[in-house]
């Protein structure tokens, strides 16, 4: 009896100094110490989060362990976790719900791995986190309500990253902060806060000009870890501390010409100059007939922060050069133009400078196919497709702006060219953009309204960024971002069958505008391949399925 209770205690021992080993992922050891049970992976190629740990860990380390990715509930069952140590993987994709469950979670690296965003919504699930490490990843982007869920946070550390411009708003609208300075000019004491934004590509141009501001004028609870923030651009005030510079307010381009007539002999060189005074730098090109010129020289000279000359030369003209010549600026804000009219002397030739464009006739009926192309960060691509009688001579007219705004701005687009990308939009904005005949006003089809998200994550999702609407013609898209219509990818099947249609009613003389009908996609999941596209009856009788199907899952409706 007594040698069985000595084999009892000392399994018992056994299995109290062991706990849970069994259930150790292969490759790392799990321990116990006085802050819980914890697991260590160093240097294993697991690629992938370890599935079935043990829920009663409250310290992960997974390091050097090549994972290029943090899905949904990665940790979930992990409920009791409080320190989750992810250094040095290849992350470059962390999921929204990647963090869910864990509420009691405190302490998050994530150093020197490939993430170039983070889903900022995703700390919604981690109430409780104080230690915030990213440092040495790719981040190149903070938007405005980035922090708004890290309530808690002592430690923040976005060093070595690839920020170049943010908002002063993104730490001023932080709950943490605003309750902080109250609290510390009324108590005198508060737990503060250490801040890392040191060795990122600062871009100290006027876009910058709050955040400098807030780094000069930054005191307790907010202490940053490095207070010499530098300068790596513009060239001006490249390798410069921020408290050594001065911004200035950004201003739209102004665009304007020492000489707006000029008359040269045939065979002469021509130099066309344009002045544009412009924060930030504007880009700046030269169009002739209101097609972009890209066969001549163009010479950009910086003379001073904000004034620009562009100078067009244009070797041993001929009588096909002479014309109007527009130097047109724009930045983020806006743009600006100037047109310049190149006359050539001859004494065989006498005939009038012909008009800059071709003008069309007031009641000509364009089909135009419009869709956004591409959507990033800054802003959206548009593409068009044009059903003219003389394509080779039509022009077009870009209104874009708030969709509330009376007057929109207007950009002229010539000739072989079918594509404008719009930059720099505005968040939580409603726009409208449309693409008409030049000198014509925006009719049903020929736009698109869309909507601008208010959060980095939700791009992430490819959800909620941009919602747009497309109008083609009688038809009515609402197509989540990242995803594109049968109008936008099948264009030779249904848009082509759209132009027949149009046409046969053209020759009927039936009146289209009646039929315009919307509906939505948002509920369409983008890896669907079921979508196909499809007329929908006008009228009970007139109902007509395609065999076409639409690429990326979405499904287009005409009517």
């Amino acid at each position: 009896m007594d040698a069985f209770y000595v084999v009892l205690r000392i399994t018992l021992v056994f299995y109290l100094i062991t706990p849970g080993s069994s259930s150790c992922p292969v490759g790392c050891s799990c321990t116990d110490d006085h802050l819980g049970r914890s697991l260590l992976c160093m240097e294993t190629s697991m690629g992938q989060i370890p599935k079935d740990i043990p829920e009663d860990f409250t310290k992960i380390r997974i390091e050097n362990c090549h994972l290029t990715e943090l899905p949904r509930a990665s940790f979930f069952q992990v409920r009791a976790l409080e320190f989750l140590w992810l250094n040095f993987n290849e992350i470059t994709l962390m999921n929204i719900k990647s963090l869910e469950g864990l509420a009691n979670l405190t302490e998050l690296r994530l150093q020197g791995n490939k993430l170039t965003s983070v889903p900022w919504m995703a700390f919604q699930n981690t109430p409780k986190l104080k230690i915030l490490d990213l440092k040495h990843n790719r981040l190149d982007v903070l938007p405005e309500h980035a922090l708004r869920h890290l309530t808690a946070l002592t430690y923040l550390d976005l060093s070595f990253n690839q920020l170049s411009v943010i908002s002063k708003e993104v730490f001023t609208n932080w709950p943490l902060y605003q309750t902080a300075e109250k609290a510390w000019g009324k108590e005198g004491l508060v737990s503060n806060v250490v801040l890392a934004l040191h060795d990122n590509p600062w871009l100290c141009d006027c876009r910058l000009k709050g955040f400098v501001e807030f780094i000069r004028g930054v005191s307790p609870p907010i202490i940053l870890m490095n207070s010499y923030l530098m300068c790596s651009g513009p060239t001006s005030k490249a390798d410069k501390f921020f408290h050594e510079v001065q911004l200035k307010t950004c201003m739209k381009p102004v665009a304007s010409a020492p000489e707006t007539n000029i008359t040269l002999p045939l065979g002469a060189n021509a130099t066309l100059t344009c002045l544009v005074k412009a924060r930030p730098d504007p880009t700046i090109h030269w169009m002739y007939s209101l097609k972009i010129l890209r066969g001549f020289a163009a010479k950009e000279t910086h003379i001073d922060e904000e004034t620009v000359t562009s100078q067009l030369v244009i070797p041993s003209v001929h009588l096909a050069d002479r014309g109007l010549y527009t130097c047109m600026a724009n930045n983020f804000i806006g743009n600006s133009s100037v047109s310049v009219a190149l006359n050539i002397s001859s004494s065989n030739f006498s005939a009038p400078l012909p008009p800059p464009v071709p003008m069309l006739s007031s009641d000509e009926n364009a089909f135009i196919d419009i869709r956004i192309a591409k959507q990033t960060v800054y802003g959206i691509t548009l593409e068009w497709h044009a059903v003219t009688e003389n394509p080779a001579e039509t022009w077009f007219t870009i209104h874009f702006g708030k969709y509330d705004s009376p007057k929109k701005e207007m950009i002229y687009i010539g000739p072989g060219i079918n594509s404008y990308s719009v930059s720099d939009l505005l968040p939580v904005t409603k726009y409208e953009v449309c693409v008409t005949l030049k000198n014509h006003p925006p009719r049903e089809g020929q736009c698109i309204v869309f909507v601008t998200g208010n959060d980095i994550s939700e791009m992430e999702q490819r959800e909620r960024l941009i919602h747009i609407i497309v109008i083609v013609l009688a038809m009515v898209l609402a197509v989540p971002a990242g995803m594109y219509a049968c109008t936008t990818e099948a264009r030779f099947s249904c848009v082509d069958r759209c132009v027949d249609l149009w046409r046969r009613r053209r020759m009927q003389g039936e009146n289209l505008q009646g039929t315009d009908r919307q509906g939505t996609f948002d509920s369409l999941q983008a890896a669907s391949d079921e979508g196909l596209c499809r007329d929908s009856e006008e009228k009970p009788k007139k109902r007509r399925k395609s065999e076409d199907k639409c690429k990326g899952g979405s499904a287009a409706h005409l009517y």
